[in-house]
């Protein structure tokens, strides 16, 4: 497949608090607004470039699998490309954006990676079509991917095709998975129920997995397409 150039769009993301609905329609209506700059919040993604995101381990973004079409940041289907690792590093913080994705797909967000690693690991908070998860809750929509599962009393995913709205929250040792509005998974870094679970997976080889690090987050590509937009963040002080 070939890929088109990364094409400039006019404005930037319009974004609001993460915890309750957003009310516009388009992600490139307004910038941030006053009450979010004053809360700490800051666009990790002015939905015109890659500023500030680049390939795992390299200086630069992947060269092809990436576009930015209307403000929105798509991972193209096929377009055989790489993940993309914010170049910035974070401890406590809460990372909020908007994904969507066609029936079939599979994607994610993931948070503690550190280049010391061979590869792209992290806690991940997981993005998939639920219908290809047969067996482990686990492995479905905002768990901790392979560790903890979301709350399905809580848990609502829109249709595929729908913008979905989630969130990370990472201060102390606490963190918390948030999908529209809802906190469906909570956990502590370093508890010894998680570096259980962690060792019946196959991250149980990997240094400091399960427990407090900090690290880049990083938006994976999974050769599926998927639709981000409205990235921000605002770091916390630690508990």
């Amino acid at each position: 497949m070939k890929l088109l150039p990364l094409l400039l769009t006019s404005g930037l993301l319009a974004v609001s608090l993460p915890c309750s609905p957003l009310p516009r329609a388009h992600a490139a209506d307004a910038p941030l607004t006053e009450a979010e700059k004053k809360a700490g919040w800051r666009l990790l993604f002015d939905g015109q470039s890659l500023t500030g995101w680049r390939a795992f381990k390299k200086p630069e973004p992947p060269a092809t699998g990436w576009e930015i079409r209307n403000g929105e940041l798509i991972c193209v289907k096929g377009g055989k490309g790489g993940d993309l690792l914010s170049k910035e590093t974070f401890d406590n913080f809460e990372f909020a954006w908007e994904w969507k994705m066609p029936p079939k797909s599979n994607n994610g967000v993931k948070y503690f990676i550190t280049e010391e690693r061979a590869g792209a690991i992290g806690h991940e908070y997981q993005m998939i079509d639920d219908s290809l998860v047969k067996d482990h809750a686990e492995s479905s929509t905002a768990a901790f991917y392979l560790v903890v599962a979301p709350d399905a009393a809580k848990k609502q995913v829109k249709p595929s095709g729908e913008w979905n709205q989630s969130r990370i929250l990472v201060q102390g040792n606490h963190v918390e998975h948030w999908l529209n509005g809802a906190k469906v998974v909570e956990y502590e870094l370093g508890d010894p129920k998680i570096l259980e679970q962690v060792a019946k997976t196959k991250f149980k080889g990997v240094k400091d997995f399960g427990t407090k690090i900090r690290g880049h987050l990083l938006l994976t590509y999974h050769n599926d397409e998927c639709r981000f937009r409205n990235l921000k963040l605002r770091e916390l002080a630690a508990k």
